[in-house]
């Protein structure tokens, strides 16, 4: 943990909040946030942690100014950056913006290498509180540790608080050095879709294809409050008609199953990861907001020991995973399947602590809670995936 975490307490558990891209993609607008914003509020995910507001990549005009400062795009923002930043906070929210470590953003405007002072003093001018960092545009031969612990200097060096989000894909191995750069979290994937899983042709990873990689990874050292490992942002609730899904090079035909959204909400909470929604708020079913703001799964991603939840028993359509717990340990049965399966491990196979000869099992869907000399089973659906707080009596 760097000094100006033990100073500022930032990102002492998972961020969480909602980001423009997935939902938007190029198309974004300051009305676009703005509802969001509202909707954030309005939902009640707001009272249940979501609190920042995430404005992703094409918000910049197409040009800086001869001082290479950033300006808002005048049609899609006319009001300027900061009346969009004020307007969040006016909301009890955070506000959140994009840049990358690079000539240029992924989408060809203007980003920040070389310009990192700079640009740094107007995201804080602005009231910016997280900066997403992308890893596009040409480098100039620098590697991405000069280029990620720039910008960490030059955020560190300002005079407000900004969470520093890394996106780096993870081709550096970011985890070994993003917390030494300044960040807060750090992306150790590719980009995720909104499908199960892709060919090799296709952009970007689906949600099961993350879980494997994260798993062969083995990186769960590497997480504890205040720097988190990052499988990117959530497509719970989203499918071919999002903003994404439209604009990469990605052929998705279907949402996202219930199961599906089920199981990746209950793994990036396993993991411990950020969580940033990416679908459109202003459309959500109350299934959705029923599922992202479970509070057994939410208290899971934000514990505050800070673990990464990691793989027991790994086969080809049944995995065992589990996290230790400030006060025991979550188990997930996950059925990666066709056909409905029953999943069963003895929680000495597990990361819960085993303190003793009975245990309290609470069923993190139904909220069902009961008792147990050590087995712990269940019937899962296809893609399904049980997931339990088990804490020893």
């Amino acid at each position: 943990m760097t000094d100006d975490e033990s100073e500022t307490g930032l990102a002492r558990t998972p961020p969480m909040g909602w980001n423009s891209w997935n939902a938007h993609s190029c198309e974004v607008t300051a009305t676009d946030i703005r509802d969001a914003a509202d909707a954030l509020v309005e939902t009640g995910l707001r009272e249940a942690g979501y609190e920042y507001v995430v404005v992703d990549d094409c918000w910049m005009a197409e040009e800086t100014d001869e001082g290479g400062r950033l300006s808002a795009d005048p049609e899609d923002f006319p009001n300027g950056v900061s009346a969009l930043g004020d307007y969040v906070h006016d909301r009890g929210l955070k506000f959140g913006l994009y840049s990358s470590a690079g000539s240029h953003t992924c989408q060809g405007y203007p980003a920040s290498l070389g310009r990192e002072r700079t640009h740094a003093e107007q995201f804080a001018d602005w009231g910016v509180d997280y900066l997403k960092y992308d890893n596009c545009g040409n480098h100039r031969g620098r590697d991405a540790v000069s280029r990620y612990a720039a910008m960490g200097d030059a955020l560190a060096a300002v005079d407000r608080d900004i969470v520093y989000s890394i996106c780096e894909w993870g081709q550096s191995g970011s985890w070994r050095w993003g917390r030494n750069v300044g960040g807060h979290c750090w992306r150790v994937a590719d980009d995720a879709v909104a499908k199960w899983q892709t060919s090799g042709e296709e952009f970007g990873l689906g949600i099961a294809d993350i879980v494997d990689h994260v798993a062969a990874l083995g990186i769960a050292p590497a997480q504890a409050p205040g720097g988190w490992n990052d499988p990117d942002m959530l497509q719970v609730g989203n499918g071919p008609d999002s903003a994404q899904s439209q604009h990469e090079p990605t052929d998705i035909h279907r949402p996202l199953t219930d199961a599906e959204n089920r199981t990746h909400f209950a793994f990036w909470c396993l993991l411990g990861a950020p969580l940033m929604i990416g679908t459109d708020l202003t459309d959500i079913s109350a299934d959705l907001l029923d599922l992202l703001t479970n509070e057994h799964l939410l208290a899971i991603d934000r514990d505050p020991l800070g673990l990464q939840g990691t793989p027991d028993r790994r086969g080809a359509t049944q995995e065992v995973w589990s996290k230790r717990l400030h006060d025991g340990a979550a188990v997930a049965l996950w059925n990666r399947g066709e056909e409905p399966t029953d999943i069963r491990v003895d929680i000495d196979e597990t990361a819960v602590p085993t303190a003793g000869d009975r245990y309290t099992v609470r069923d993190c869907w139904s909220g069902e809670q009961w008792e147990t000399c050590g087995d712990l089973s269940a019937r899962v659906d296809p893609r399904e995936t049980a997931v339990f707080r088990v804490s020893p009596r």
